[in-house]
C-alpha cells in the first residue's frame, strides 16, 4: 500500500497518473493548501520542504519520497514500467523529466503568480516568465516534430510530469497555436484510460 499525499495541481496530478497508469494499490490523502496542512509538523516529517506532492511506501517499511519528478521515478523503478532499462533510452526520459521539474514548471509557475498573485502587476515579471514560457513550448514542439513521445517511441514518466504543465498554456495567458506537435502529443495523452480516469478522481478534490 502507498500513502499518496497531493492536493490537485500539476504535481499532485502527475503522481495520480502515474499510479493509474501502474495499476498500483494507494490511499490517498488530499492537503489542503489554503489552510497550509503541508506546513504542518506531521507532513513535514514525511516532506521537510513542505510542498506536495509525497509519498509513503508501506512495503519498505514507511520510507518516505517527496518532490514530484522523485516519486515518478520511484514508482517506475519500483515497477519496472515507464521507463526503459536501456541505458540511453533511460537517459533520454531522465533529460526531459528533468527539464519538466526544473524549467517548464517552475517558469510556467512564476508565470501563473506574476498574472494572478502577486499584489501589483509587474509587466516586466509578466513578460519575462511568459516569454520563457514560450520558448519552453518551442524546445517540446522541436522534440515532438521528431518522436511520439518525448523520450522517443514508448510512452514514459517524462511525458506524464510535462503534459501536466503543457496542457494548460491558459495558465500563462500564451498561445499554443504555434505548437502543432505539442498539440498533437496533449490530445493523445489526454485520451489514455489511466489519464483520464485520474484527472477525474483528482477533479473531485
Amino acid at each position: 500500500m502507498l500513502d499518496i499525499y497531493i492536493a490537485n495541481t500539476p504535481n499532485g496530478q502527475k503522481v495520480l497518473i502515474a499510479l493509474h497508469e501502474l495499476g498500483l494499490e494507494y490511499r490517498l490523502h488530499r492537503l489542503n493548501l489554503g489552510q497550509l496542512d503541508q506546513k504542518k509538523p506531521e507532513y513535514l516529517l514525511i516532506n521537510p520542504n513542505g510542498r506536495i506532492p509525497a509519498l509513503v511506501d508501506q512495503e519498505r517499511q514507511n520510507f518516505a519520497v517527496f518532490e514530484s519528478g522523485a516519486i515518478l521515478i520511484y514508482l517506475a523503478e519500483k515497477t519496472g514500467k515507464l521507463l526503459s532499462m536501456d541505458v540511453e533510452e533511460r537517459s533520454r526520459v531522465f533529460q526531459w523529466l528533468m527539464f519538466q521539474v526544473s524549467a517548464l514548471g517552475p517558469i510556467m509557475g512564476q508565470a501563473g503568480w506574476f498574472l494572478r498573485s502577486a499584489e501589483q502587476r509587474m509587466p516586466l515579471g509578466i513578460q519575462r516568465f511568459q516569454n520563457e514560457t514560450i520558448r519552453l513550448y518551442g524546445v517540446l514542439e522541436s522534440q515532438l516534430s521528431r518522436f511520439e513521445y518525448l523520450g522517443g517511441s514508448d510512452y514514459s514518466i517524462a511525458d506524464i510530469s510535462t503534459w501536466t504543465w503543457a496542457r494548460r498554456p491558459e495558465y500563462a495567458e500564451i498561445s499554443d497555436h504555434s505548437f502543432p506537435n505539442v498539440r498533437r502529443w496533449v490530445k493523445q495523452i489526454e485520451q489514455r484510460k489511466a489519464v483520464q480516469s485520474a484527472m477525474f478522481e483528482i477533479s473531485k478534490f
